[in-house]
């Protein structure tokens, strides 16, 4: 049985079996992509929720784990070499548990670079835009007169929107017939903008015809479903 008892963070969410990964998250955007990509691999995982309402994230258990206190983060108790793996952000996670599973990312080299090109779209474009256009639309951002903080925003997403939908013209997913870790980083972001959000009228979300029908495909796929209840309410 593996021994987890030298990382801290195990103290505060003790691990039921220590021989299963710990997943440490919240159902956020950021959050569901490692839920959906272990419930779509099968690797058995246990769950643990960190709650942002009591400061979790900024407790020393926690940040013994991931120091930039953001969810989701891992514990890999069959890491390489047999040893433990802690590990952070959320693309990193998917590279490592694709890598660990030989699945949701090509083994051929030209396909897996361009599938990682696009989970960096994501990363580097689509969450950082989405993600303040949501807080100035439906946060704090609706009591300030000046909106050109929000519209830029809301013309950034609208332009990322457009390279998505050009992307998925004549394709089923992000890199055609294979469904891989860029559709599981990129797709709940759209959901997020949407739904939680409440900004699919704002960025025009009806004139992008592609991105809704993947949307729909990816929100149907069972182990989504299941990924996106994932850690359940304590």
């Amino acid at each position: 049985m593996p021994d987890l008892s030298a990382f801290p963070i195990t103290r505060k969410w003790p691990a039921a079996d220590p021989s299963r990964l710990q997943l440490y998250s919240l159902p956020t955007p950021n959050g569901v992509k490692v839920s959906i990509m272990l419930e779509e691999t099968g690797l058995p995982y246990e769950a643990h929720r960190v709650e942002f309402e009591r400061n979790e994230q900024l407790s020393p258990e926690f940040l013994s784990l991931n120091p930039n206190n953001k969810i989701p983060a891992i514990i890999d108790p069959n890491g390489p070499g047999g040893q433990p793996m802690p590990l952070f952000e959320s693309g990193a996670i998917l590279l490592y548990l694709a890598e660990k599973t030989g699945q949701l990312l090509s083994h051929d080299a030209a396909e897996r670079y361009q599938t990682i090109q696009w989970l960096m779209f994501q990363m580097g474009g689509i969450g950082p835009m989405f993600g303040p256009l949501g807080f100035f639309h439906k946060f704090a951002g609706k009591e300030y007169e000046d909106k050109r903080p929000r519209d830029r925003y809301v013309a950034e997403s609208k332009r990322l929107l457009a390279v998505l939908e050009q992307r998925l013209e004549h394709r089923e997913w992000i890199m055609g017939d294979s469904y891989s870790i860029a559709d599981i980083a990129i797709f709940p972001w759209v959901r997020n903008l949407v739904g939680f959000y409440d900004a699919g009228e704002l960025v025009g979300i009806k004139h992008f015809a592609n991105v809704n029908r993947v949307l729909e495909a990816f929100l149907a796929r069972p182990a989504v479903i299941r990924g996106l209840q994932i850690p359940k309410p304590s």
